[in-house]
């Protein structure tokens, strides 16, 4: 069938199914004020009556928010079948589960939660006697539960554990060191940190990390962070002596990591402009790793952001490492450091049809995780580039973390699917046997539902895949309420991944869809690309296509199709629910990037303009404002029923965009669906958040969705 007359199949399709839904009482929403804020881009003149909403600590916006909680609130406790589906969220989440450990020494460390735990936990464990003992507790740190772990690491001699709180889920980080000895924190304590990890020299004495100036004025969940640097720390110094290692004072939009080499020779430093997958890569020679010299001369490797290059590990002055120059799809090199790029690098393992997801080196192995169709296959290299064998895996699914060291036989790594949760498995590469180290122990049958891979086209006819799950033999007869899910940006592959959100949702009749739309990573450079800058209107259109192949094949109609999409997916969600809003009975846009003309103006903002573009290029501001959700809510429109959900302590995407996003659809709104926003308290764009909380809004989620979809309220 061509792709006109398959439109036209889709547009009688959607007409024979738009099923009204049940006469609802109509919603009185807060009065929002419009002011008269009109601004001028580039000659065109764009009207934000509801800016003042970006103030979140204005008096005014603070009492709008408690009104639309509210409403919001008040709306959710009264659906019948809430309450039902809280209890059995709490039913489905309480199982345990576990990390994949890290070995250092002769103790592995990994976090773990015995179900219902707010926060996992850290533990140590003797290797070979299964020993375990607590070493950090984060659920002891508050009384709610607010402040979580956002990165660890445990030391190179085991003694000491660097890590990072965050508080009330705003990316700030307070990175702290506990003795393991003693179980008590050293003294050292630092701020200001942020998007950073804790890389230990092999001494144990100290570790590299990133951060920024303190902030002198304004509120620093909504200024922008600019002049991110890399310091080392040494135990026991105050913050103020900690030794300066890089900065770009001419680059302010530039960010910084690093790492430590498995022998500890080399410090390796990774410069990214923005959130671009392209990145800069550096080094430092720290000459001994037992006295390292941390304020030896940074050698700049590859000082261009023409690609991606991924430091893998070394081999005396070779590095491995993983790039995708001239390989979409990425590769494996080696490069001699002494020559740097003065002669071309050998690549070990070439680009293949499969995009590379990562590498590790592992026992004398290349451990490589990549993406077939975006779901993961294991295969193993020697450092040669010569092909051991592939790993098996239980299905189509996803490998979360793999852990181990060059010098050692014993790897670790996580499989995930869409009805399977994670499974830790050890692998002897000299036996070459396979054991599992954590089982979960779950309390659904898996058995009564399958996961398929279907192919749809999308406008341009690009191919898309996409993974469906629901119960066997599921009737196709356009009446299961359904969920449609994608990302699409930034390089990021939409992998199987299990939660027990989903599964409640399947066992209540529902059907769940993920799309790999473009943008994305799930096809590497070229895939993501597809989805960047003027070309993201094909992310729209591949999950507007998803939802019609839905409706095609009877899984589905309009009024039984609900989407949700978080942050760039929450971007998503308002974009196509504002360019197709007939299309969609449900929409469930999270912590979304809403206003494209002003989204650079706050915090990690200015770090997506690699990505979107910018209003303020005139080019740019041209295809911005053809998409941007905000600016696209026309009045007298019948949008279909929306729960926006944001936090009042998010600040990556402030919630702003989602305040006036949700005051200018009440606004518009002229159908009977509601329009309502969740502002969560204490919480931020989404880690750390402690779980009750994720049940309570998981819940709210599920519940509006049901309600709104006709699904039929569940029973004990």
């Amino acid at each position: 069938m061509r792709l006109s007359q398959r439109r036209c199949s889709v547009n009688a399709l959607l007409a024979a199914a738009a099923i009204a839904l049940p006469a609802q009482a109509p919603l009185h929403y807060p009065d929002a004020r419009r002011s008269g804020q009109v601004d001028d881009f580039f000659g065109t003149m764009v009207a934000d009556p509801f800016r003042w909403l970006e103030n979140t600590t204005d008096p005014e916006t603070r009492e709008w928010i408690a009104a639309e909680n509210t409403l919001t609130f008040a709306y959710l406790a009264a659906l019948p079948q809430r309450a039902t589906i809280r209890a059995r969220l709490g039913e489905l989440w309480d199982y345990p589960r576990t990390g994949v450990p890290v070995r250092r020494q002769n103790s592995y460390f990994y976090s773990f939660n015995s179900g219902l735990q707010r926060q996992s936990v850290i533990y140590s464990e003797r290797v070979g006697n299964g020993e375990k003992t607590v070493i950090l507790d984060p659920n002891t740190l508050s009384a709610d539960g607010t402040v979580a772990l956002s990165t660890w690491a445990p030391s190179r001699n085991a003694r000491y554990l660097g890590y990072a709180l965050n508080v009330s889920g705003s990316d700030w980080q307070e990175i702290r060191v506990r003795d393991l000895e003693s179980g008590k924190d050293l003294a050292d304590t630092l701020h200001w940190a942020k998007f950073t990890g804790v890389a230990w020299t092999n001494d144990s004495r100290g570790f590299f990390y990133a951060r920024y100036a303190a902030p002198t004025e304004g509120d620093p969940l909504l200024v922008p962070s600019r002049g991110q640097k890399l310091y080392y720390h040494r135990l026991g110094d105050a913050q103020a002596k900690d030794a300066l290692i890089w900065e770009r004072p001419d680059q302010p939009e530039w960010y910084v990591g690093a790492e430590v080499s498995d022998d500890g020779q080399f410090a390796i430093i990774t410069i990214a402009e923005g959130t671009s997958p392209k990145n800069r890569l550096y080094f430092i020679d720290l000459d001994d790793p037992g006295k390292p010299k941390v304020r030896a001369p940074v050698v700049k490797l590859i000082d261009k952001f023409d690609a991606n290059y991924t430091f893998i590990d070394n081999a005396a002055d070779y590095f491995f490492l993983q790039t995708d120059l001239n390989a979409p799809r990425g590769k494996v090199v080696l490069v001699d450091i002494d020559q740097g790029r003065r002669i071309a690098p050998r690549v070990m393992i070439p680009e293949s049809e499969d995009k590379l997801e990562s590498v590790t080196m592992v026992g004398g192995y290349l451990v490589t995780d990549y993406l077939h169709d975006a779901h993961s296959v294991m295969r193993l290299f020697t450092y040669r580039g010569a092909t051991v064998r592939e790993l098996e895996l239980p299905g189509l699914g996803t490998i979360g973390a793999v852990s181990g060291r060059p010098n050692e036989p014993e790897l670790f790594y996580s499989y995930v699917s869409f009805l399977q949760p994670s499974t830790v498995f050890r692998y002897d590469l000299k036996k070459r046997t396979s054991s599992t180290f954590f089982d979960p122990k779950f309390t659904f049958d898996p058995a009564k539902f399958e996961t398929k891979q279907v192919f749809y086209r999308s406008k341009d006819g690009t191919r898309v895949p996409m993974f469906i799950t629901a119960r066997k033999g599921i009737a196709l007869d356009g009446q299961n309420p359904t969920l449609l899910y994608a990302y699409g940006g930034f390089d990021i592959a939409t992998r199987p991944a299990f939660s027990p959100s989903r599964i409640a949702w399947l066992e209540m009749g529902g059907v769940y869809a993920v799309a790999n739309i473009r943008g994305g990573g799930e096809y590497g450079e070229a895939w993501h690309q597809a989805g960047m800058f003027e070309k993201k209107q094909h992310v729209f259109d591949d999950f507007i296509a998803a939802a019609e192949y839905l409706v095609r094949e009877k899984y589905t109609s309009p009024a039984k199709l609900a989407i949700q999409g978080g942050s760039n997916g929450g971007l998503l969600v308002g974009a196509v629910m504002t360019q197709r809003p007939e299309l969609f009975g449900v929409a469930l846009p999270a912590v979304g990037v809403m206003d494209m003309l002003r989204y650079q103006k706050f915090t990690a903002g200015w770090g997506w303009k690699v990505e979107y573009g910018s209003a303020e290029d005139s080019a740019q501001f041209g295809y911005l404002i053809r998409y941007s959700p905000l600016q696209n809510i026309r009045a007298g429109m019948r949008y279909p029923a929306t729960l926006v959900t944001t936090s009042d302590h998010d600040d990556r995407v402030v919630p702003g965009h989602s305040f006036k996003f949700a005051a200018a659809l009440q606004a518009a709104q002229a159908g009977p669906a509601p329009v309502l926003i969740r502002i969560e308290t204490k919480a931020g764009h989404g880690g750390g958040k402690p779980l009750d909380k994720v049940l309570d809004l998981a819940a709210d989620e599920i519940a509006f969705a049901a309600a709104n979809l006709g699904l039929a309220p569940v029973t004990p």
